[in-house]
């Protein structure tokens, strides 16, 4: 059972997650020849003051 993480500032939509999730179980079920059933995405959103990239916090930019 392929468990998919992904980790983004918060912003989307629910239905970008929704078209999101639906192609990476779409891409998963092809690469990976599982049933669809199988797939998990979960989506965590981490703000931009929790989010640090080169030594700086992302809300510093």
């Amino acid at each position: 059972m392929p468990i998919l993480r992904l980790e983004m500032h918060p912003g989307r939509t629910l239905e970008q997650k929704r078209a999101f999730v639906r192609e990476v179980t779409r891409v998963a079920v092809e690469t990976l020849t599982c049933p669809p059933e199988s797939v998990d995405v979960v989506i965590s959103e981490v703000s931009r003051e929790d989010w640090a990239k080169a030594g700086k916090l992302v809300a510093d930019k």
